[in-house]
């Protein structure tokens, strides 16, 4: 199984992958395959909860997913993602919150959607024995703040923000920063000033590692956004496999003797 250290030792000298799981049989698959971090995304309210946005997410369903995942994991190192407000209010608040992923749900890290109002924290959790995954970029949970789910760091006051941001994280402790949807000149430069890997989503090629929201990668979501890619196409074949369920069904030729049995020994009830 894989240390923060030893995906801090990744930088630069091998790739990265990362993939969500929300469940224990998509963990299993995930882990099987040799995925080197399996996140826990608070995604799961798009994916799996039904939300629009992943801000209904509570600290109780990341605990919940992120068990179910941690007990069918065996290899890969966990990081659960922490929710919108279950950080960064309060700091002992945050503390507990983050620790109880890790104390109680079998997470080996934390994620978190990151700025300024998290460097001391960061520093905070990692003193503790808490590893924090650092976030920058695109934060989906200022979703209301950016009208949407917009590129980050498209202009040079905002890229030198969150290079900053970058080399403010890593000196603070994170082991390893996402960098989400910004432009992959960007990722570059912030993935050749600092010393922890880079994990990008939407930010090029030249990340120490490479996210995706598994949904997505499996072509299971109806939609995905511009910079993913579907490698393969879990959804079509669900509705294949359900729609001739139905038909079996109404036709009669389903179940057939075969699925069931008949019990000699059974005398007439009435």
């Amino acid at each position: 199984m894989p240390t923060v250290r030893d995906v801090r030792s990744k930088a630069g000298e091998e790739p990265i992958t990362m993939l969500t799981a929300y469940d224990a049989p998509t963990a299993s698959i995930v882990d099987e395959a040799g995925v080197d971090i399996i996140l826990v995304g608070d995604s799961l309210g798009n994916t799996t909860l039904g939300h629009e946005t992943t801000l209904p997410v509570t600290v109780d369903d990341m605990a919940r997913h992120t068990g179910a995942v941690a007990r069918a994991t065996e290899d890969a190192l966990i990081v659960a993602d922490m929710p919108f407000l279950s950080i960064g209010v309060d700091e002992a608040a945050s503390i507990e919150n983050a620790g109880r992923m890790l104390k109680e749900e079998d997470a080996h890290a934390v994620k978190l959607e990151c700025g300024p109002h998290t460097v001391d924290l960061t520093k905070k959790l990692v003193q503790l024995g808490i590893p924090v995954m650092a976030h920058l970029g695109l934060t989906p949970q200022h979703v209301n703040q950016y009208g949407g789910y917009p590129r980050q760091g498209t202009d040079q006051e905002a890229a030198e923000r969150i290079l900053e941001l970058a080399e403010a994280h890593e000196n603070a402790g994170a082991f390893s920063l996402v960098l989400e949807h910004v432009p992959s000149n960007l990722a570059a430069e912030v993935t050749d000033a600092i010393d922890i890997p880079t994990i990008g989503i939407g930010a090029g090629p030249d990340c120490d590692g490479q996210v995706l929201v598994v949904d997505d990668a499996v072509g299971l979501s109806e939609w995905t956004p511009s910079f993913s890619k579907q490698f393969g196409d879990v959804r079509g074949e669900m509705e294949s496999a359900i729609d001739d369920y139905v038909a079996a069904v109404e036709s009669g030729e389903f179940p057939a003797a075969e699925h069931g049995h008949e019990e000699s020994d059974l005398e007439e009830l009435y």
